[in-house]
């Protein structure tokens, strides 16, 4: 498997190659993608200020019970939502939705839905009411396709935990329109990265791009409200974002840290990040804590 260099989000020719499993990322970025069809029917306000290019996220969004918790990690959601200018619109790549093909929500009013069982009846009360984009996209697959990205609208999907749980302590509001998309069961973290650049435009049109997972994940080893740290996952943590400064081609070929399965016995939890990496490359911390022992609960900018 053969990873690209570290590129400017409006590199031209990056030319990247992936095995023979993947679909075809491959395209230049000189032409970006943007979002200005979504909104072509709207009057345009007029602003003699420049527009806030807004950064990439990734929220390590934990257990389910993150929604009713008051946190570290939920306070530094807050901050960020208060902090940041308010986004046009958000683009968010869950863990928690896997598919055969790239999917993009479409659905103008997604449902919360409630994807897990056996906790506190108060989660399944928990109602996060933001709108959908289908106009945003539509927009984006038909510029995905025409680059040879195979991918197709889902008018019916619903915003599962990986969604709303963080957004409910970003932008409690739910006024933000949100657009998800799939985590395709064949992307690795090089196919990631590359949809991550393919999209890194529209953070100069007033998106945020957000990539929700945890920076560890390894479920047989959590101990529900343990005050201990799982070290061997902390290990982790603190030599993968050494190389998202300093390396990315290594953090890409982040199965070669010893034992990682003993983190991420399955990769879709951090495979988001790798979304949020191609769309900003500058990482900077804005959270770092363990919850249940081994769940890593960071929560990284990239610019």
């Amino acid at each position: 498997m053969r990873y690209p260099k570290p590129v400017l989000p409006d590199a031209q020719n990056t030319n990247h190659h992936r095995d023979d499993k993947s679909d075809d990322l491959s395209l230049s970025l000189s032409t970006p993608i943007t979002a200005a069809a979504a909104w072509a029917d709207e009057p345009q306000i007029a602003s003699a200020a420049k527009p806030p290019k807004l950064p990439a996220l990734f929220i390590s969004h934990g257990a389910p019970t993150l929604a009713i918790e008051q946190s570290a990690t939920t306070s530094a959601l807050a901050r960020i939502g208060q902090n940041l200018p308010k986004p046009r619109a958000i683009i968010i790549m869950s863990a928690h939705w896997q598919s055969a093909k790239l999917e993009i929500s479409s659905n103008p009013q997604p449902k919360t839905w409630h994807d897990f069982s056996g906790f506190e009846t108060e989660l399944y009360e928990l109602q996060y009411p933001a709108a959908g984009q289908p106009a945003l996209a539509e927009t984006l697959a038909q510029q995905l396709t025409a680059r040879g990205i195979n991918c197709s609208l889902n008018p019916m999907r619903a915003s599962d935990h990986g969604v709303w749980a963080p957004l409910l302590h970003l932008y409690p509001q739910a006024d933000i329109p949100i657009v998800q998309i799939s985590l395709p069961q064949h992307y690795d973290s090089a196919a990631c990265y590359q949809l991550g650049a393919q999209l890194a435009q529209l953070r100069r049109e007033q998106i945020l791009i957000i990539g929700s997972g945890n920076i560890t994940h390894n479920l047989q080893a959590l101990r529900w409200q343990a005050d201990s740290i799982d070290q061997t996952a902390k290990d982790f943590k603190v030599w993968l974002l050494q190389q998202l400064k300093t390396d990315i081609p290594t953090a890409l070929d982040w199965q070669q840290y010893p034992n990682y399965q003993h983190i991420h016995p399955s990769d879709e939890h951090l495979l988001p990040l790798f979304f949020a990496l191609g769309a900003g490359q500058r990482v900077s911390v804005v959270h770092q804590s363990m919850a249940h022992h081994s769940l890593g609960m960071d929560i990284y900018r990239f610019d």
